[in-house]
């Protein structure tokens, strides 16, 4: 991952960003498939635990913004359809 104290090595939600980030680096397209799957799944698990709550706005946005870079990274390198298309 990144150098240590660089911009992009600060982790505000561990619970979900070290799978999406492992996920984002993955060169090797064998291994990219279970990457976006558990960066998935992380991120799936981290909404069942925050829906009891509402103080969570800014983590949500970072959330659906990892999603979006998810499904272009799916469509892109391990060619899923775009479901966005019409």
């Amino acid at each position: 991952m990144s150098a240590e104290g660089s911009p992009s090595s600060k982790i505000l939600y561990p619970e979900w960003q070290n799978e999406y980030q492992a996920a984002l680096l993955e060169l090797d397209r064998e291994k990219l498939a279970n990457r976006v799957m558990a960066a998935e799944t992380a991120i799936f698990n981290r909404l069942q635990s925050m829906s009891q709550g509402t103080d969570y706005q800014a983590e949500r946005q970072a959330i659906e913004d990892a999603l979006a870079s998810l499904r272009v990274l799916k469509r892109d390198s391990l060619g899923f359809p775009d479901w966005e298309k019409k």
